[in-house]
């Protein structure tokens, strides 16, 4: 083998590893962003605190609307039943469901993709959560969990079948990184 087919085939080999580490732009999602609750969890909070820290030109709002998307480009869901959430909010269950359902088929309508950000870990899985936890995820470009909250496969598996790229990590602060990469 010659020299220069040596070089090529060591780049080519370089090149291919490096391949998933490498984010084309046409990927990278778009601002401004709107960050919701789907089930009035207070995690919405802190999931905006973490596109504050990040620098994103983020909202939250955590009853948002079909009309709270006009100008927006990403739509950030936050899911987790809360019945306290539900009680201050003064919508039952199921209107939450309906106003989820609505933003999610709005934003399907608009072209505007959807992130699922899960923080909550398992006091924000199984019963009523899995409800707005499957509303979103399955309607998501990306999805971002804390591990804890998939210890099941939960997310896991709806990433599978849905071909979402997943990313997981270990706690609630180390989810500002791959939300900022998203964007940056």
């Amino acid at each position: 083998m010659t020299t220069t087919k040596r070089i090529l085939t060591a780049t080519l080999a370089i090149l291919v590893m490096l391949a998933p580490l490498l984010v084309r732009a046409e990927d990278k999602l778009e601002q401004p962003i709107l960050i919701s609750s789907a089930g009035q969890s207070a995690d919405m909070k802190l999931v905006g605190m973490l596109a504050k820290k990040q620098e994103l030109d983020a909202k939250a709002v955590n009853m948002a609307t079909v009309a709270d998307l006009e100008g927006i480009k990403t739509l950030i869901f936050v899911p987790g039943f809360s019945s306290k959430g539900l009680g201050a909010a003064g919508v039952s269950q199921k209107d939450e469901t309906d106003r989820v359902a609505k933003l999610v088929d709005a934003a399907k309508e608009k072209g505007i993709p959807i992130v699922t950000v899960h923080i909550g870990g398992m006091a924000r899985r199984k019963g009523q959560s899995d409800s707005f936890n499957k509303l979103v995820a399955e309607a998501s470009k990306t999805i971002i969990i804390v591990k804890q909250g998939d210890e099941d496969g939960f997310f896991t598996d709806i990433a599978k079948a849905k071909e979402i790229p997943l990313e997981s990590v270990d706690k609630i602060a180390d989810v500002a990184e791959p939300l900022g990469k998203l964007f940056k």
